[in-house]
């Protein structure tokens, strides 16, 4: 049973599943956890809450990975989670990954959104900037803009607040013609967090049976104990 925890990245998820596939919703502390309990033999995190609620906790993934258990990340949380778990064997996909790891991003805020509930299907009220940027560079590449306009529409971006990022917004911080930006959109528009997802959907299904063994020992200290005793009897 591979175990997604995905939302507004990825809505329309159940079109990329497979029969070994569980869907959940955006992850917090203690779902990770619960997911192995119930059996997941592979993990992959794409969403996770953080705001009003405690974020998936890195110990729990690693517990997991101590156990043989894959686990992917990409796009939103799971990006950010595989970065600072990589080194004990988490596995990151797509470009999100790739820019944290390297360095080119540093900030958190940069895959946050604001979206409505799962009962509408999470739709998007503001734009994450990985967004921005992917959007920002594929206009740049169809000559929508020119390279002084992308880079007034990725500082004003950058200015914004995550929840108050919409187009509109960023085209008036950026002091640029909102048609023309609407214009960006419609013909440049680049998802790079579905896109991401996506590509996790497609690496879990040829997930491994087990992690790659390890070379460190995982630490069951007192509090993981206190707040996770049902797993040691799995």
């Amino acid at each position: 049973m591979n175990v997604i925890f995905v939302g507004p990245s990825l809505p329309d998820v159940k079109a990329f599943a497979d029969d070994t596939m569980v869907i959940r919703p955006p992850a917090c502390q203690g779902d990770v956890a619960g997911a192995l309990e119930d059996g997941a033999t592979a993990i992959g995190l794409i969403d996770g809450q953080f705001e009003f609620v405690a974020p998936v906790w890195h110990k729990e993934l690693l517990f997991a990975l101590s156990r043989g258990v894959p686990v992917f990340g990409a796009a939103s949380m799971g990006a950010l989670r595989a970065v600072e778990c990589q080194a004990y064997g988490m596995v990151g996909v797509g470009r999100i990954f790739g820019d944290y790891a390297s360095g080119r991003r540093e900030e958190d805020a940069d895959v946050a959104l604001l979206h409505g509930p799962p009962e509408l299907g999470y739709p998007a009220l503001s734009v994450p900037l990985v967004n921005v940027d992917a959007t920002i560079e594929a206009g740049i590449g169809q000559a929508i803009i020119d390279e002084e306009e992308a880079l007034r529409l990725s500082q004003a971006a950058r200015r914004l607040f995550f929840k108050d990022r919409t187009w509109r917004r960023v085209a008036e911080a950026a002091e640029m013609d909102v048609v023309q930006v609407r214009t960006l959109v419609e013909k440049a528009w680049t998802d790079q967090k579905r896109l991401d997802a996506i590509e996790l959907m497609r690496a879990i299904a040829k997930a491994p049976l087990r992690a790659p063994s390890m070379d460190w020992s995982f630490n069951a200290t007192p509090l993981w104990r206190k707040l996770f005793p049902q797993l040691f009897r799995i």
